[in-house]
């Protein structure tokens, strides 16, 4: 059964994210436009591609990717940008955070101030860490990085991780 508090977590770790982060020569009035990426996994267990349940990781994936994505389309500060035109082989097979930073210059393309990329990283079958990058679209300067360490294995560790990552960024001077 699905954990019911992931999503609300993941909605605060994604505020508290948004909240810190100015892109470089964004307008002060107008709303901050976002690209958020589908999150994705990157899995360096031993079971990779073998073991564990690919349509479960990516129903959790898309439900992270959603729930962000409500998050800033819900905060007048914030403009959603839509990502469906964007064609590219890293953002069809969900491997942006292979690209070392491409996923800013997709999102500058598309209108977009800021690009959101999250990533699972599944060490083992229990062991998982969770990151969230946002880039400018203009200048492709990371702008933010958060990660936490998952153990457990469970679909709660992964919300476990993202309030770690809420203490991390709220620990912070704004």
């Amino acid at each position: 059964m699905p954990c019911q508090t992931a999503p609300k977590r993941l909605r605060y770790v994604i505020a508290l994210l948004l909240g810190l982060a100015t892109p470089a020569g964004a307008a002060e009035n107008a709303p901050t436009r976002v690209a958020v990426f589908a999150f994705e996994l990157d899995d360096f267990s031993g079971g990779a591609g073998v073991a564990g349940d690919a349509a479960s990781d990516r129903r959790h994936l898309d439900e992270a990717t959603e729930e962000a994505r409500r998050l800033v389309a819900a905060n007048s500060r914030y403009a959603l940008v839509d990502v469906a035109p964007a064609a590219g082989e890293e953002v069809r097979t969900r491997t942006l955070y292979r690209c070392h930073g491409c996923d800013a210059e997709v999102a500058r393309v598309l209108g977009a101030d800021l690009s959101l990329v999250g990533v699972v990283t599944r060490i083992s079958r229990t062991e998982f860490t969770l990151r969230i990058e946002l880039r400018d679209a203009r200048t492709g300067e990371l702008v933010m990085l958060r990660s936490s360490g998952l153990r457990m294995g469970a679909d709660y560790a992964w919300s476990r991780g993202a309030r770690s990552v809420v203490r991390q960024a709220s620990a912070e001077p704004h």
